[in-house]
């Protein structure tokens, strides 16, 4: 493995909060960085599921489950399918986001979501719901498997259908899709979205298991996105808006983009859903397959920055918006820097490349994370449809004296294989996974590799960087831990009974440990 290493004038970069206390963990990455660092400490380093040794409790979800899950307000909301039922007139595939009790993994209530039907690459069958939701006071912003936006009450349906939107039992009815579209509602402040239907059979009967759903925006009627495989989008909340990938991709064929003029990168106004804002980059033109990544915050040159990489490989930095816009079309997004992270890949007629495993663009599944004054990011060809190659990259941000920023590539690594991988850096060290089974380590400064483990089973998931140890799962079932040193000493291993898709998580002296079929949460002392 190759390290290339150049040097620039590194500018103090921030988000508005580096690090949590050790408390919750409301969205998919510490604070606004996207770091998978946690400042959580007296975690154990061993468990065992068999004898139940350190674990506090597990609970069923159901067959496969991709998203992270976050923790809040007592509460844990984890995406899964719907593979074991928790309510029976809950029947079939369905996209479910469980919200559970934190001490015990009691069921608290749930949104089920059926699937669309007009192609199977649009909503995964039994893909379930992978996006990780973000939670913010009383409410839970979160995309469903149908690809909408949906801002949820914490407290799901037992307190109450709170509104304005009150057509939980349509939503959650299958043929939701093919019914007649839904009427405006007299003076209420948030309408009805376009792709939204009345089921044309009798709707189920919301419960208090149910969810309560205050307001949705469809992006695919109203911004004209196609997500592919499933919508995955981890919402950042920046003020009062909402910055989001749209997951819009490919089609089933894999060899054009359904709907080139659709935003990678959409704004709404958290309190009704208003669609407020995109970007004009053509982001979706040139996406290879799909957009993966959702955004960062980052602050430069004390300016607030949204930063995003696209499925174009390009990574990007946006003014955020100040205050409302007005008008009856979205604003754009304005652009502040933007970077090439494959500048060699091919630019021209890309899908040509879909089964070459030699050469092709480059995408990313991970997020950007903003620490130590750099951007941290992993990326390169395709895990399913393009090339082997794939890179580690710090990229630091410099600001001219006009005011631009350029962004200057201080160091890249190469990786053996593809990566889908969020970097965790603390203490002037960087980890990462691959698709080739190994745990990387990696020195901040230079990205000299430090050590590497060979793994069994693939790496979907990250690492998580918690009390002086590392966490990460694999597809095998496969678990490790390590210490979190610049020399390699593995501290636990164990087979889990499922594979393992998401990152670990760590809230409120717990590891959350999801696999496919179930969460796990580990407490104790070694």
């Amino acid at each position: 493995m190759k390290c290339a290493h150049s040097l620039s004038i590194l500018l103090a970069v921030s988000t508005a909060s580096l690090s949590l206390p050790a408390a919750d963990q409301p969205q998919w990455g510490t604070a606004w960085s996207r770091n998978q660092v946690s400042t959580e400490r007296g975690l154990p380093a061993t468990f065992d599921v068999k004898s139940g040794r350190n674990i506090k409790w597990s609970v069923a979800l159901g067959s496969e489950s991709h998203s992270t899950p976050v923790v809040a307000n007592g509460k844990i909301f984890v995406g899964t399918n719907n593979a074991e039922p928790r309510d029976p007139k809950h029947d079939g595939d369905r996209g479910v986001l469980m919200c559970l009790n934190e001490k015990d993994g009691q069921l608290l209530w749930q949104l089920v979501v059926p699937k669309r039907d007009e192609d199977p690459f649009f909503d995964w069958p039994q893909a379930g719901m992978a996006s990780s939701p973000t939670v913010e006071d009383d409410r839970v912003y979160v995309v469903d498997n149908r690809g909408m936006v949906l801002c949820l009450d914490v407290q799901g349906l037992a307190n109450g259908n709170d509104g304005p939107f009150r057509e939980e039992a349509a939503y959650m009815t299958p043929s939701a899709a093919a019914g007649r579209p839904a009427e405006p509602v007299e003076g209420a402040d948030v309408q009805p979205q376009p792709g939204f239907r009345v089921p044309d059979r009798e709707p189920l009967t919301p419960g208090p298991l149910d969810a309560d759903i205050v307001w949705m925006f469809d992006p695919v009627t109203a911004a004209g996105t196609w997500p592919h495989d499933s919508p995955h989008a981890s919402i950042l909340i920046h003020g009062n808006h909402l910055y989001l990938n749209t997951s819009t991709g490919v089609d089933n064929t894999h060899r054009r983009n359904r709907a080139p003029s659709a935003p990678a990168l959409i704004v709404l106004d958290k309190r009704t859903g208003r669609y407020l804002a995109r970007e004009n980059e053509g982001i979706a033109r040139a996406t290879f397959h799909c957009n993966w990544s959702s955004p960062a915050l980052a602050t430069i040159d004390s300016r607030p920055f949204i930063v995003f990489v696209g499925g174009n490989g390009v990574l990007y930095g946006f003014k955020p918006l100040d205050g409302l816009t007005s008008g009856p079309q979205p604003a754009g997004l304005e652009k502040a820097f933007a970077f090439d992270f494959d500048p060699e890949a091919p630019k021209d007629d890309i899908h040509r490349f879909v089964l070459n495993r030699s050469e092709g663009p480059s995408n990313h599944y991970g997020m950007p994370v903003v620490m130590d004054g750099s951007f941290y990011l992993a990326g390169g060809g395709d895990v399913f449809w393009g090339k082997n190659d794939a890179w580690l990259k710090r990229l630091d941000p410099v600001v001219a004296t006009d005011g631009t920023i350029n962004i200057t590539e201080r160091w890249a690594c190469a990786l053996e294989q593809h990566t889908l991988c969020t970097p965790a850096v603390s203490e002037g060290l960087v980890w990462a996974t691959d698709t080739a089974r190994n745990v990387h380590c990696l020195d901040a400064a230079n990205g000299h590799i430090l050590w590497t483990h060979g793994c069994h089973g693939s790496f979907w998931a990250s690492t998580l960087v918690a009390d002086g140890k590392v966490f990460v799962g694999s597809r095998s079932g496969d678990f490790w831990v390590f210490k979190a040193d610049r020399s390699k000493e593995l501290l636990f291993e164990t087979r889990l009974p499922d594979k393992v898709s998401g990152t670990v998580v760590a809230a409120n002296g717990t590891l959350f440990i999801t696999t496919m079929s179930r969460l796990y949460a580990v407490a104790g002392s070694d």
